[in-house]
This record gives C-alpha cells, sequence and structure tokens, in this order.
C-alpha cells in the first residue's frame, strides 16, 4: 500500500470540532501513557514553557505536493513538474523501504497508535537482543498477548529512533538519502533546510533561557495526520529527529488532531504555558482556534504569506503577543523581537 494512502487528504470545507471519547487502544492504555507524558511534563523544571506544535507534511516537509505536483505548478511554469514528481516518487520509496526493513512496518501497518509509548504498560521488559521477531506470529485479534509483541517492536523502534539513522543504514544509503535530500532542497529553493532551522531556532540553543528572572523552555511537539511508524521515519529522512524526540510525536491518523492537542494541553498543563500550531491544513487550524491557541498557517504557493524560506521566529512571535500579551522584551529572548504591534485579534 502506497505511503500516502495512509494520509488524511485536508478538505476544502470546515466542519465543527468537539472534542470526542475518542481512546487509544483501550482506555488503560490510553490512560497510562498520559500520565507517563505528564510525569515527564513535571519533571522540566522551568517556569513558563512555550510549546510548538507543528504538522509535517507541506510544512516542516514536502513531499505530497511533490508527488501530485501542485507544488511546481503554482510555480507558472517556472518549476518542472515532472521533477517534482520524481522526487517525490523517490522519497516515498525510501519511506516505505526504511519502514519495512527496520521499523517492522509489514507487520504493524494496520496497527496504529497515537504515541510510540501506548503501549508501554503491556510491555514486560524483557531483553530483545535475541527476540526473533519474525516468528512471534503476531496478528489478529489485538489481544493481550499481541499488544505485548506490539510494544515490543514499539520499544525497539524508539531505541533506533534515539540512535539516529546511522544507527541503522549503511554509508551507502546514508550518502543516497543526503544526495536526495540536496536535490529536493535545491528544487524547493531550500524549503527543508530553512524550515529544519526555524524548528532549531523554536527549540533554543539551551536547555531554558531567563527573561526579567524568568525561565522559559521552549518544547517541539509533532502532529501529524499520517500514521505513527512512516511519521517517525520521516523524522530520520528529512533530518528533524534531533529536534523532535520520539515521545513528542503525535499521530492523529485514528484520533485527529483535536484529541491530540487535548492530550498535549494536559501533558503540558499549567498556568504558565504558552502553545502555538504552524500547519497548513483546516482541521489543524479548526484544533488550535477551539483551544484558543494561535496559529500560523503555511502556504507553499510563491505568494503564500508564510512558507519557506520565510517565515521566522519574529512572525510566529506576533502570534504569541497577540495571544498571551507577552511583553517585547520577553519576545526578544526567544528571537521575536519586533518594533511594530500586532494589530489583529483573530489568528486563523
Amino acid at each position: 500500500m502506497g505511503l500516502f494512502m495512509r494520509l488524511v487528504l485536508c478538505c476544502c470545507w470546515i466542519v465543527p470540532l468537539v472534542p470526542e471519547n475518542t481512546t487509544m487502544s483501550d482506555s488503560r492504555a490510553n490512560e497510562s501513557a498520559i500520565e507517563n507524558e505528564k510525569r515527564v511534563a513535571e519533571n522540566i523544571s522551568c517556569r513558563r514553557k512555550i510549546v510548538y506544535i507543528w504538522d509535517m507534511d507541506e510544512t516542516l516537509i514536502l513531499l505530497k505536493s511533490l508527488l501530485d505536483g501542485t507544488y511546481a505548478e503554482a510555480f507558472s511554469g517556472v518549476k518542472d513538474v515532472r521533477r517534482g514528481i520524481d522526487i517525490g516518487k523517490l522519497w516515498e520509496k525510501y519511506i516505505l523501504d526504511v519502514c519495512d526493513d527496520y521499523f517492522f512496518y509489514e507487520q504493524i501497518e494496520s496497527y496504529n497508535e497515537p504515541v510510540i509509548d501506548a503501549l508501554s504498560p503491556y510491555d514486560d521488559g524483557i531483553d530483545l537482543s535475541d527476540y526473533d521477531f519474525s516468528q512471534d506470529n503476531i496478528g489478529p485479534p489485538k489481544d493481550d498477548l499481541n499488544k505485548r509483541k506490539l510494544a515490543y517492536r514499539h520499544r525497539v523502534i524508539a531505541q533506533k529512533y534515539k540512535q539516529g539513522l546511522h544507527s541503522i543504514l549503511d554509508q551507502k544509503k546514508i550518502e543516497l538519502c543526503n544526495d536526495l535530500y540536496e536535490m529536493t532542497d535545491s528544487y524547493t529553493d531550500r524549503w527543508l533546510s530553512s524550515a529544519r532551522a526555524l524548528l532549531q531556532h523554536c527549540s533554543g540553543n539551551k536547555e531554558s533561557t531567563t527573561v526579567d528572572d524568568t525561565e522559559f523552555q521552549c518544547i517541539n511537539v509533532l502532529v501529524t495526520a499520517g500514521s505513527l511508524i512512516p511519521s517517525l521515519v520521516k523524522c530520520l529522512l528529512f533530518r528533524i529527529d534531533s529536534l523532535i524526540t520520539y515521545e513528542n510525536v503525535y499521530s492523529a491518523w485514528d484520533v485527529g488532531k483535536l484529541r491530540c492537542f487535548t492530550w498535549i494541553k494536559e501533558r503540558f498543563s499549567g498556568p504558565d504555558v504558552q502553545f502555538c500550531v504552524i500547519g497548513d491544513g483546516w482541521e489543524e487550524c479548526e484544533a488550535a482556534e477551539f483551544l484558543r491557541w494561535p496559529f500560523v498557517k503555511i502556504d507553499p504557493k510563491p505568494d503564500g504569506l508564510h512558507r519557506f524560506p520565510g517565515l521566522t521566529q519574529v512572525t510566529i512571535g506576533h502570534y504569541l503577543s497577540v495571544a498571551y500579551g507577552r511583553s517585547d522584551a520577553e519576545a526578544g529572548d526567544q528571537g521575536t523581537s519586533t518594533t511594530s504591534t500586532v494589530t489583529q485579534t483573530k489568528l486563523l
């Protein structure tokens, strides 16, 4: 099955979003994952946090618009449409190959979870160094036994993600991936490297910064419409795995973005937490509006208001200032200082 059969297509109409009682595989796994995330958040010592919530496709990376030709077509003949499609197909092949060869995707494609630790309560912690994943007959029904087998795979996937692409691919494959990345970056006028640079700026150069005796921690979270395993592989191949930890990758494939945003809000709950959503789709826009979070809409078209290169932390700071009333002095330490005032109060 092609990767993009698993992506939620963006619709051109808006539907109301309300919280639903959607859960993970079962309520016990869901609650355990959320409680684990809360404990992680409580260990962060900073008094104030800025949580940047990113979409992936057509935001941090370009892939769907390369595959269907819409990215190049928007340039009215300046870009070679066929070349863009070929680049997209190469990415699709690389992503699926890594998913299948190293991330058990052929075995677990039908078992999507919102986060990699969702089934950790079923993991008994056994040593997996000699475990034969090809012989444990994982499959339906999704009972406790098969959830344990799935949890084992998720543990290995998390370890591989943390170790990085060099731990799973040989030098020749790494070079091929690097060549494709540079080719894509050149074709898209540095979209990939510019998006990565902004992601890096938003993560901050230090674990925390201090302004007027107030500490801020900047956190990058990814919420993607795609299924979880291909999304983790994309992070690795598109060089953003060092900026977004595997715990901070959420798949909205089954549960929707509003549910993911709600989990993130609970995870980083507190009076001094600020959230900002950056994406291109209606679903994250509506979810952000429901939670009264600022939303920065990405538009890949050449004349788009917010795109890469172009979007900076200064612009994101405008949206945060309007939503949360941060002073220019506070915004300045995060790279968002500006002498102008944002008068627009509706951020969508």
